[in-house]
């Protein structure tokens, strides 16, 4: 029999756990909480100010209650093993409270020991030294845990009911999620106020009478920076210096570095992830959090591959600094190795205790454990383990050359970079941020390579040209950049970012149109009532400042009922008045000056629960609607019902295009007396053989659009492309997919995989 219980959160990584501890434990997977606040009342006291939670059974979870605590019975000790964080520490001391059949501070009963192990990598001898000396539950960071849930319960079941009341039910706000969506629309609106510029540059491929040949941009006019605002002042450029003589009036050559960055913290890799393999954070994270947990490679078992995934340290244990550089001085040489490790500052307020995202040991290099990886799984580890081992390499160095070239009265300048070392480059190039302008600069810079030159060369300037260009609004966020915008601002912790991500999408707050973020008419619509009722909870900066004060809490420098106290009272106040002042978009009525074709009084805005539409102000003797949409100036322009000749097959009456919560969709024209729907028809037929059906626009629950056969249930096909009426060119297959990439829209066809760019076919014979 087992003299001791270990607990961890999932089957995973209690079974990599097992091997190394061997038959004197009985190890068990809690399979994450096990109790939380109640799921349809507060939960938390909130009338007596000390803030208690009522922690009760999740559910499903009271088998797994239940097998925990019969276990706990039969041994001496109890390990109690979840990751090493917040969470981790909020499930342990769960664990206890079931064990102890008590609640946190009251008498212990007589029962098993209870230990808290932590470690950060799921290897040998990480589990077997933390066994070793076991320490014990950390009270303070439960407590900054339980703020934080106690926190957003409080903001989620206080205001989402207001919401409700005002605007429609299932909303919901968030402590966090909901400041997310007001970066995502503070930035749309800076886009739609943004007034574009004109400006205009000059540029000429000089030629020194060596190759190759290479851009210059002017950069000066009489001595001072070149900016031109207007065409004709270009073209007056463009002429001078297809006059004048050029020669080289300065070559300045500089040797310049670039440093290694650190190994992974959680943003970070989300980041990296999302811009190399388009993977979302939730999808990353759950990656990871296998890697972690343990992959089976072979005969050596289950394995954990890479260190705990939630983290904001960049700090590395010695024993790991010292694999690494060896495995660097082995593979590439002393020159690759630098004097001393290298070492990354860590921002404020980082859990020290933990370290970055790395491997667990160098045996297990990518190519070695690629057969025994999915292939999600290797991408993402060889970007871990590329990440590591260059962030202890030495810098890459270039020889920047800077060439001015003078031409009259202009200035023209050309800068081009020659890698004579690559260093940390011949293992890891960090993902190009496509946002960054200095970046892409950096990047393009380093591709441009010049001739030799010396001042005094005539070089001749080729293909002149005077460009146009307009300034450019602030690009939407994509996932990659809201989480460094919300690492920035300190908004959310790593364990957080990934769920705010999702959250705000399935809410349908945020919409990802081609890889951006688009805030969705009731995203702004909710933000905008937030605003204007809780202006402190929608503070980027107070959510931030409450971050730091929940991480005080971890650190012994702030108590939680005080914290909660400071918080509650105002936010209490501002409740009440929320209550009665927040405005009922459900009665919203604004007033327009388009007449309804029906009985011919106005048009009012008003609500629903697909959004804002146009309703007769005659209503309810009067139940015409209509969509609208504002043109660039703001006008209301209603949008007329688009007729289609589909005809209902309850009525026969004809169908109309119409908008609803999951996109556009085929209705009765004869509503409300016939309430008949339909998906709209692309015009393609089902492909499966024998089914007859047509293929239609769908939406699912997240928001991601789809086409499927309208025979469903009993047809199954499903495309993620849309499908276009026309013939394969190389086949003959009556319909190809139009698939909208990065680099713009291809044209494929499922049945024999041709694939061109969008318009190609038009030139086929």
């Amino acid at each position: 029999m087992a003299k001791s219980l270990v607990i961890v959160e999932s089957p995973a990584k209690a079974k990599t756990i097992r091997k190394y501890l061997g038959a004197d434990y009985d190890v068990r997977a809690s399979v994450g909480h096990i109790l939380d606040l109640p799921p349809n009342q507060m939960g938390v006291d909130l009338e007596s100010g000390d803030f208690t939670p009522e922690y009760v059974p999740i559910p499903g979870k009271s088998k797994v209650i239940k097998e925990i605590k019969d276990a706990s019975k039969k041994v001496e000790n109890v390990y109690l093993a979840p990751d090493p964080d917040r969470e981790g520490e909020a499930i342990a001391f769960h664990l206890a409270m079931i064990i102890d059949d008590k609640k946190k501070g009251g008498k212990k009963k007589e029962g098993p020991a209870i230990y808290r192990v932590r470690f950060h990598e799921i290897t040998k001898n990480a589990v077997r030294d933390a066994f070793k000396d076991p320490a014990q539950l950390d009270e303070k960071l439960f407590d900054a845990q339980q703020a934080r849930r106690v926190l957003d319960r409080v903001v989620g079941y206080q205001i989402s009911p207001v919401l409700w009341k005002k605007v429609r039910r299932g909303l919901s706000a968030g402590r966090v999620q909901s400041v997310a969506v007001r970066i995502i629309v503070d930035r749309e609106r800076e886009i739609l106020a943004f007034i574009s510029r004109e400006y205009w540059t000059v540029e000429a491929l000089g030629d020194s009478g060596k190759k190759p040949k290479f851009k210059l941009k002017l950069n000066k006019s009489d001595g001072k920076k070149a900016e031109i605002e207007k065409g004709d002042e270009a073209h007056q450029v463009k002429a001078e210096l297809e006059k004048a003589q050029a020669k080289v009036a300065k070559v300045l050559k500089s040797r310049r570095t670039r440093k290694s960055g650190p190994p992974f913290i959680t943003s970070k890799l989300q980041q990296d992830a999302a811009r190399a393999f388009k993977y979302s954070p939730k999808r990353t994270m759950s990656i990871a959090q296998g890697l972690y947990e343990g992959v089976e490679l072979g005969d050596e078992g289950s394995i954990g591959l890479i260190t705990y995934m939630r983290t904001d340290s960049t700090r590395v244990s010695d024993e790991a600094l010292a694999n690494v550089r060896e495995f660097i001085k082995e593979s590439y040489g002393d020159s690759y190795l630098p004097a001393k490790p290298n070492f990354f500052r860590t921002k404020k307020g980082a859990q020290e205790a933990h370290e970055a995202i790395r491997p667990t040991s160098m045996k297990y290099a990518p190519e070695f454990v690629r057969g025994f990886l999915k292939p999600e799984q290797y991408k993402l580890y060889k970007l871990i383990w590329e990440r590591f081992v260059a962030s202890q390499m030495v810098s890459a160095e270039f020889d920047q050359t800077t060439v001015d070239v003078q031409a009259g009265r202009h200035m023209l300048r050309a800068t081009g970079s020659v890698q004579v070392f690559d260093g940390f480059l011949r293992v890891y190039n960090e993902q190009i941020d496509e946002d960054d302008a200095a970046q892409r600069e950096e990047s393009e810079e380093e591709k441009t390579r010049l001739p030799e030159m010396n001042e005094g060369d005539a070089i001749k300037l080729e293909k002149i040209e005077a460009l146009q260009h307009f300034t450019q609004p602030p690009p939407r966020f994509n996932e990659a950049s809201l989480i460094k915008e919300l690492e920035d601002k300190g908004v959310g912790r790593p364990s957080t970012y990934a769920a705010i991500l999702s959250t705000i999408q399935d809410k349908e707050y945020v919409e990802k149109k081609e890889a951006r973020l688009h805030p969705t008419e009731l995203g702004i619509l909710v933000t905008d009532l937030l605003v204007e009722s809780f202006p402190r909870i929608m503070d980027v900066a107070f959510t931030a400042g409450m971050e730091e004060k929940l991480d005080k809490i971890e650190e012994g420098e702030a108590d939680y009922k005080g914290t909660l106290k400071e918080f509650y009272e105002p936010f209490k106040a501002t409740l009440a008045e929320a209550q009665t002042s927040m405005r009922n978009v459900k009665r919203m009525e604004e007033p327009t000056d388009i007449p309804c074709e029906k009985c011919g009084k106005f048009m009012v805005i008003k609500w629903g629960r697909t959004g804002s539409f146009l309703g007769c102000s005659g209503y309810p003797d009067c139940k015409n609607t209509k969509n609208f949409h504002r043109d660039d100036a703001g006008k209301i322009v209603a949008e007329e019902k688009e007729t289609t000749d589909q005809l209902c097959k309850t009525c026969g009456a004809s169908m109309v295009i119409k908008r609803g919560r999951f996109g556009k969709f085929l209705g009765c024209s004869r509503y409300p007396e016939c309430e008949f729907t339909m998906p709209i028809p692309t015009g393609v037929k089902c492909p499966k053989p024998d089914c007859g059906g047509d293929l239609v626009a769908k939406r699912g629950k997240k928001g991601k659009d789809f086409y499927g056969c309208s025979n469903y249930p009993n047809c199954d096909f499903v495309s993620w492309d849309k499908p276009l009426n026309q013939p394969c060119a190389v086949c003959n297959h009556p319909f190809v997919v139009e698939k909208v990439l990065k680099g713009g829209r291809r044209i494929k066809c499922l049945n024999c995989n041709h694939e061109e760019s969008e318009g190609e076919q038009e030139g086929v014979a």
